[in-house]
């Protein structure tokens, strides 16, 4: 069994920047992946770090504002969103397993969730 804890959500104007960590009880999963889910819409994947040789991905949305990264130290995981947009809105979560590469960015190929953490930002 894996925890997974996410933070660092909170309210910022467009254009801002926020950090996200997720601190996962083991370190022991192929993939962590961050996704999204806003009210009314499908959880979506934004980024993705392959935890053994640190490989990133990310989805077009996002690419080249969200960096994500990790401290193998300290078993986390972090996203730092920057220019951020209103369509940024939503709950963030991580994620962890071992996803082929074509199903990176799919829930289902995901075992271990956290309960998320709320981005809100305002235009």
């Amino acid at each position: 069994q894996v925890q997974l804890m996410e933070s660092g959500g909170g309210s910022v104007q467009a254009g801002g920047s926020l950090r996200l960590s997720c601190v996962a009880s083991r370190y022991s999963y192929q993939f962590i992946a961050w996704f999204r889910q806003a009210p009314g819409k499908e959880r979506e994947g934004v980024a993705a770090i392959y935890t053994a040789g640190g490989s990133t991905y990310y989805a077009d949305s996002v690419k080249g504002r969200f960096t994500i990264s990790q401290d193998n130290a300290k078993n986390t995981i972090y996203l730092q969103m920057n220019s951020l947009k209103p369509e940024d809105t939503a709950m963030y979560f991580c994620a962890a397993g071992f996803p082929s590469l074509s199903r990176l960015f799919q829930v289902g190929g995901y075992n271990y969730w956290g309960q998320g953490t709320q981005v809100t930002v305002s235009s």
